[in-house]
């Protein structure tokens, strides 16, 4: 979890005051109002090469300094220092209240992971270097007595990843500390810190479970009769920390007494965490990839747990959920920020801060507008107020919805702050993927089932069956189920759960608590906060305003408002209007690229023409086979044939089946061009699954014909390799009527949509080339069809014959082949499975080991593979463009609507590429974003 509190106890405590820097801070006009953040598209994944080499290259410096003092670092560093690093490094530069500290550096954690966990020589001097430094500053002595400096230690990768790796705050006190601590600042104060320190400590270093010092503190509230954790006085927070001492004795472990001892195991407990299961887990799921390590940040603590002049929160300067330009965040008065993000009470709005503080809202509000301007995007900001002092304790780019993220990119170039290409990458694939998700058909229809409400933490609508257990959600995905994870809070160690669940539901916990945070930046539908919810996690129950629900039962929640509802919701599809067609048309007005879909029904292209394709890239006509019985039984019927005169019997049959939908296709893409790709799998595809007993009796049935001839005609067709067998040009070749049959009902349809006023744009396509040769001799054969056809009818219409590039033989023979083809396609993913040798069907056997051992740096058949398969594609579009000015090339695998698979083909000359559907905008954007990163 993300803490807001990091930072040293104030000067003033000791009698020297910081200065507020407020007549630094610039005052903005304009509404005041919380943006989104795209992590990932500000900061490269993978460490530049020249930083590296600095680093690894001989400097030994490890550890840079920011505050008032100096500060050697900035923004531009993020690789080096981390986000939280670099992004306080930046602060204190621009004259922001930033509590002093120094940061280790990324590659010291690869260093220390390197080197069996073992810090690296001389790095410990340098760490006590800026110890030594924050004491100037601070005129405080860390581990003395009479002048307290506590610190903090927190993580910070230069890609965010909120509640992943772990923080220690409040080191430096002991049994001796909190007494001179207590003398200055209060004994509650002092207690009520050290209390702190002790759980997190042996929670994060120690491997003493916080549950256990949780037991402790819920048994003494009880004693107590107070409900929260701040109705507790001096002596009972006394009373707990000897109590919490005890627990550290019945788990074999002590607490070290020694202030830098404490430093010591806390930094290398973060870097430990860098490693840990939620963080690995949180990389996989988000393809957080290259990075070297996490960096650690020590910086003096500054505290909102003094009083009710003290406080901490958290906020975005825009509505992470809908993009409203307007402050959007939590906080709570005299409390850390580990209170605010874990949900253990319930924080007050940021609108309201003005009531409780009034001169540190004021100076926030001025420090936000300054943020944003400065990193020209919406803020994730942390701040403490200590003693009505402000303090701003880290900002990044705040985590958005995909709704969130299109109206922060359209407002803010409306609003002048950034470019119109600055706009077009402040929305990812991923916040698009969001958009297109569907909400409820109709809210109105279920208010009568709503059973309760909640804080809506992250918008959308998720319909599933309830679970209790990360593990239940991970599982019910695994079946193929909807799951909605039902907890009283979540924690990171839930993060596997919440990535496989459709929604989540929270008893505890707020707008910026884990819960909310985590599923937002995934898309996922959340509601927090249900405080009526009573959550039984032994009896996989839930009660909820009188009614009890159990494991299994049907959920809907919708994060737009917050509501619970009883049962499954009907959901509808969703619509490209408002900011987002005004963000699409930017996007469409950028990209060079064209993008078509994959499509075979009048349905799936109508479909896709909605959602912006401009072309059918790859009609799979033996999918138009298993539409019906009748079609089945026809291809059956051919397959079983053994004559080309019986061939031909059953191909009539098929013949009208394929027109008609060609003639459903071409209208619903009228002016569209269309890719049909001639009839590719082996025929095995088309028999039925079975045993083969069982296979032959019921092809028998279905034909009217002796088992024993089907029995003879499949163990004909057998191949030990049938996806390198008789499939693609080779069944048209070996049996010419095949290709005939299917190239006549292309032209008979065009001609007939032709009659009606549609404009037809056929393109036909030949499978599996390897030569020239087998190119040429379906080719022709097309052509012929064609004229044939046109002589029947006495109309013609206007068609192009290519070809499938996905055997790396085509690749390189592309000169020759483009002398006889109209356009390239290049099936990428067949072209990737016949260069690596890998069998899509069976690459999960060693894949994942491949992946673990960074032996391939992704899964090649869903991120193109740039170095090999790329060079292939790269090659054959020059060499086939040289051959043939003309030929139009694309791609129409799966790498079709993947973002950075799109950005490589942008740069290899390919005129569109082709994806599913839904994935359109998503390949629209990209096309896009990548013309902007070329330039």
């Amino acid at each position: 979890m993300r803490v807001l509190e990091s930072c040293v106890l104030l000067a003033a405590l000791c009698g020297s005051a910081l200065s507020a820097n407020a007549g630094s801070i610039l005052s903005l006009r304009r509404e005041f109002t919380p943006k989104l953040k795209l992590a990932s598209l500000q900061s490269p994944l993978v460490p530049k090469a020249q930083e590296v080499q600095r680093l690894r290259g001989g400097s030994e410096k490890r550890v840079y300094h920011f505050g008032k003092g100096g500060t050697d670092g900035d923004q531009s560093m993020r690789n080096v220092l981390g986000g939280k690093g670099s992004n306080l490094a930046e602060m204190a530069k621009i004259g922001l209240s930033v509590p002093p500290g120094f940061t280790i550096t990324t590659e010291t954690c690869a260093d220390y992971n390197d080197n069996g966990k073992k810090l690296p020589d001389g790095l410990w001097d340098q760490v006590m270097d800026g110890i030594a430094g924050i004491e100037k500053q601070m005129e405080m002595k860390f581990g003395d007595s009479s002048k307290p400096l506590l610190i903090s230690v927190r993580s910070g990768a230069a890609v965010s990843m909120p509640g992943m790796m772990d923080t220690v705050l409040n080191l430096g006190l002991n049994d001796e500390v909190v007494e001179g601590l207590a003398k200055i600042a209060g004994e509650r104060f002092a207690y009520d810190s050290y209390r702190r320190l002790l759980d997190m400590f042996g929670d994060v270093v120690m491997g003493v479970h916080h549950s256990h010092f949780e037991e402790v503190l819920e048994e003494l509230k009880e004693e107590k009769g107070v409900d929260l954790d701040n109705e507790l006085d001096a002596e009972a927070l006394k009373e707990l920390v000897s109590r919490f001492k005890e627990v550290y004795k019945t788990q074999g472990k002590k607490f070290p007494d020694s202030a830098e001892e404490q430093l010591k195991l806390a930094v290398q407990a973060v870097f430990d965490s860098w490693d840990s299961d939620r963080a690995k887990s949180y990389r996989e799921i988000n393809q957080i990839t290259g990075l070297m390590g996490t960096a650690v940040t020590v910086q003096s603590m500054v505290f909102g747990n003094l009083g009710p002049t003290s406080g901490t929160g958290v906020l975005f300067s825009r509505n992470p959920s809908t993009g409203e330009n307007k402050l959007y965040g939590e906080y709570l008065i005299n409390a850390q920020g580990e209170d605010v993000v874990a949900g253990i009470r319930t924080p007050n709005p940021i609108s309201i801060l003005e009531e409780d503080i009034a001169e540190a809202y004021k100076e926030l509000l001025e420090n936000v507008n300054t943020l944003e301007m400065h990193y020209k995007d919406m803020q994730d900001i942390e701040f403490t107020i200590q003693d009505k002092k402000l303090f701003m304790l880290q900002c990044r780019s705040g985590k958005r919805t995909g709704p969130a993220a299109v109206r922060i990119a359209v407002d803010m170039f409306k609003e002048g702050i950034v470019t119109k290409d600055k706009a077009l990458t402040m929305v990812e694939a991923g916040h698009l993927d969001q958009l297109l998700h569907p909400q409820f058909a109709d809210e109105k229809a279920y208010k009568d089932r709503v059973i309760g409400r909640g804080l809506p933490a992250s918008p959308g609508a998720a319909v599933g069956q309830i679970v209790f257990s990360p593990e239940e959600a991970e599982a019910f995905k695994l079946q193929g189920g909807a799951a909605i994870l039902v907890r009283a809070e979540t924690s990171p160690e839930d993060v596997n759960g919440m990535h496989a669940s459709e929604g989540i539901l929270t008893q505890r916990g707020g707008m910026t608590s884990h819960a909310a945070v985590v599923a937002r930046g995934w898309g996922k539908t959340c509601v927090c906060g249900v405080s009526e919810l009573q959550v039984d996690d032994k009896g996989r129950t839930f009660t909820l305003n009188g009614r009890m629900f159990k494991s299994g039962d049907w959920v809907s929640l919708n994060g737009n408002t917050g509501e619970v509802i009883a049962g499954k919701e009907p959901l509808a599809p969703p619509t490209i209007s408002g900011d987002l067609g005004t963000f699409m048309g930017w996007v469409d007005e950028k990209r060079k690229l064209q993008v078509f879909t994959n499509a075979d029904t009048p349905e799936d292209a109508a479909e896709a023409r909605r959602n912006g394709a401009q072309g059918i890239g790859l009609v799979r006509t033996e999918h138009m086979f298993f539409a019906s019985d009748d079609r089945l039984k026809a291809v059956r019927q051919m397959i079983m044939a053994e004559t080309e005169s019986s061939r031909k019997v059953a191909l009539d049959k098929l013949l009208p089946f394929q027109r008609s939908d060609f003639e459903g296709i071409f209208t619903a893409m009228d002016g569209c061009p269309v890719t049909i790709r001639l009839l590719d799998p082996p025929l095995h595809e088309f028999l039925p699954n079975g045993e083969m007993k069982d296979v032959c009796q019921m092809m028998a049935d279905e034909l009217k014909i002796p088992v024993e001839s089907v029995l003879e005609k499949i163990h004909k067709l057998h191949e030990v390799n049938p996806m390198l067998g008789l499939r693609g040009c080779r069944l048209g070749i070996v049996h010419p009527e095949i290709s005939e049959m299917q190239a006549r009902a292309i032209i008979e349809a065009a001609l007939n949509v032709q009659e009606n006023g549609v404009k037809p744009i056929p393109d036909i396509m030949i499978p599996l080339v390897g030569s020239v040769k087998e190119l040429q001799h379906q080719a022709n054969l097309v052509r012929a069809t064609a004229e044939k056809v046109f002589a029947e009818r006495g109309k013609k219409v206007a068609y192009r014959v290519g070809t499938m590039i996905e055997i790396p033989r085509a690749a390189l023979m592309a000169g020759e082949v483009a002398k006889v083809a109209d356009f390239f396609s290049f099936g990428t993913n067949d072209l990737t499975q016949m260069t690596f040798g890998y069998s899509r069907d069976d690459v999960a056997t060693f894949l994942p080991t491949y992946l673990t051992n960074n032996i391939v740096p992704n899964d090649p058949f869903q991120v193109l593979d740039r170095q090999g398969v790329g060079q292939l594609i790269k090659m054959a579009v020059e060499n086939g463009k040289a051959a043939n000015p003309n030929l139009k090339c694309g791609i129409c695998g799966e790498h079709g609507g993947e973002p950075s698979s799109i950005e490589f083909v942008n740069g290899v000359g390919l005129d569109y590429v082709s994806c599913s559907p839904f994935r359109v905008p998503i390949a629209r954007l990209a096309a896009a974003q990548a013309v902007v990163k070329s330039q």
